[in-house]
């Protein structure tokens, strides 16, 4: 029986490993890092699990002196896959980079286990020409303190005396190439929203994609079977393995596949490189480099990415294609599985997937709340939204009439839910608004209906200032209210449309509406700005 100690289990390539050291080995019991506020990610993640019942948390952190650990298992096997993996990040991620992989080197010395360390191609900096899995330190320089980082954590590794080691090295890693399952963006998903533009236009007609270099990708189940089968490959102590595309990928085969499976214009023809160079590359304090960041910031694409898109190094894997000859893995095309890429990203990580509306219509399935909606306006347009399709969520301050608003709906086979609120009260908003978003996820449309209507003349309100209080303490504020409750999980989700019910006396000047026109032509100026 094999015993293993994770680092890095939670995560998404983490996700993909522990499966298979349970598969290929029935008895083998695991033991997941896991930070203390990560327990709860942890249990979703072996619920369920096929051998689930082997993996068990060790509470800790990587950033913590000897791992934050109390009580260390026995293990024969350290398998380090905890990290940052985050071109953007800066030298923060030292911390858990290198000094977190200084700490699994101690435990794995204490432990006499093998140490298996997952470290990135980004070892290799800049360096131009070949690279081989047993070359480290060539001189390169490192474009990026996530490079430098990854560089010395290795080093650590190769340098510690009495560690047996593995050393593996993944490219770019994008999501499975049998469901195209990704945990976030990053890398050349930041591309993605680009190519998703330009399915807009016809896709018959032909582009031209410049000839700026070659990346390098492969999909996690690649990288995670690899690893897996290296670990208990015999002899292989002290080796490194590349897993990499054998051949650079040209950013054109890319683009080409991602368009074919968008619906994007095909790639017909190549531009020079140098036509693009100068906004590839950062020219600091020129007008030139300024604008191509407010460019690439307007794309939500980081500078960073497109200074690194392409890579000067070629990464010879002889030795680890020889060491997985005859057991089936191997990198599958891009041009394979970039459908299952593409498809996963638009449904689940399109930043605005929500802005799609239904093929069956623009309410379908629409996550609608309107206010005042036991009576009047507000019940007759959850009826109406309803019948679009729509999910109803409703608030009033009448429950008897709320509820009977929403058994009419449901009556009819629509969706519809209710909530007594106090749309004056702060805690009441607070209270309805956690509970709408924990039982329905978000919101998609808010509309805010529910008035208070005064009609009094002036003369006689001289001494009832409470008239004003009131119609602005329903009409305006507790319209703002609800507004800026919903508006930031709106602006997460990239989309939200708000309807703030106005009247025409806002126009007409109405006689003896002094207090009811003050607070609706309050919220229409409120609108206007906002």
């Amino acid at each position: 029986m094999a015993t293993y100690l994770v680092t890095g289990g939670t995560g998404f390539l983490g996700r993909h490993v522990l499966p298979l050291i349970l598969d290929r080995d029935a008895s083998a019991e695991i033991h997941v890092l896991v930070r203390r506020a990560s327990v709860a990610r942890w249990e979703a993640l072996v619920d369920g699990m096929p051998g689930g019942e082997r993996v068990h948390p060790l509470i800790g952190d990587l950033t913590e002196p000897g791992l934050g650990i109390t009580s260390v298992p026995a293990a024969d096997h350290v398998v380090h896959l905890g990290a940052i993996y985050d071109l953007t990040a800066g030298d923060e991620q030292a911390t858990t980079n290198v000094d977190g992989t200084r700490s699994v080197i101690a435990l794995a010395r204490e432990l006499d286990a093998t140490l298996h360390h997952v470290s990135s191609i980004a070892v290799a900096g800049d360096h131009e020409g070949p690279f081989r899995e047993t070359d480290f330190d060539l001189g390169q320089g490192f474009p990026t303190p996530y490079h430098r980082t990854k560089f010395e954590a290795e080093r650590l590794v190769r340098e510690a005396e009495g560690l047996r080691w593995r050393i593996y090295r993944p490219s770019a890693v994008v999501g499975s190439s049998v469901t195209g399952e990704m945990d976030k963006i990053d890398g050349p998903y930041y591309l993605f929203p680009a190519v998703a533009a330009l399915a807009k236009l016809p896709s018959a007609l032909p582009v031209a994609v410049p000839r700026i270099g070659s990346t390098n990708v492969v999909p996690v189940d690649y990288v995670a079977a690899a690893i897996v089968e290296l670990m208990s490959a015999p002899g292989r102590d002290g080796q490194t393995f590349h897993l990499v595309n054998p051949r650079p990928q040209p950013v054109r085969e890319i683009y080409a596949a991602l368009a074919e499976a968008a619906g994007a214009p095909h790639a017909a023809a190549s531009l020079p490189g140098g036509l693009v160079r100068p906004f590839l590359t950062p020219t600091p304090d020129s007008a030139l480099d300024t604008g191509r960041k407010v460019v690439l910031s307007a794309l939500g694409i980081p500078p960073v990415l497109v200074e690194n898109m392409t890579l000067p190094t070629v990464f010879v894997n002889d030795d680890t294609r020889e060491a997985l000859r005859g057991t089936g893995i191997d990198v599958p095309r891009f041009a394979s599985y970039a459908d299952r890429l593409w498809s996963y990203w638009r449904e689940n990580l399109d930043p605005d997937r929500a802005r799609r509306p239904h093929p069956a219509g623009p309410l379908v399935g629409r996550h609608v709340v309107i206010t005042g909606a036991s009576s009047g306006i507000g019940r007759s347009s959850a009826i109406a939204t309803a019948r679009k399709g729509a999910k109803v969520i409703l608030l009033a301050r009448r429950t008897e009439e709320l509820d009977a608003v929403v058994a009419e709906i449901r009556a009819t086979g629509g969706e519809a839910y209710g909530y007594p609120c106090d749309i004056t009260d702060d805690e009441s908003v607070e209270h309805t608004v956690k509970a709408v978003l924990a039982e329905h996820d978000h919101v998609d449309m808010l509309v805010n209906n529910a008035g208070r209507s005064i009609r009094r003349g002036l003369y006689h309100s001289t001494d009832r200032l409470h008239d004003f209080e009131r119609t602005m303490a329903v009409n305006y504020f507790g319209a703002v209210r609800l507004v800026l409750a919903f508006l930031p999980q709106m602006r997460q989700r990239r989309f939200g449309h708000i309807v703030n019910i106005s009247s025409a006396g806002v126009q007409g000047a109405t006689p003896r509406f002094a207090a009811y026109v003050a607070s609706k032509s309050a919220l229409d100026g409120f609108t206007d700005v906002a």
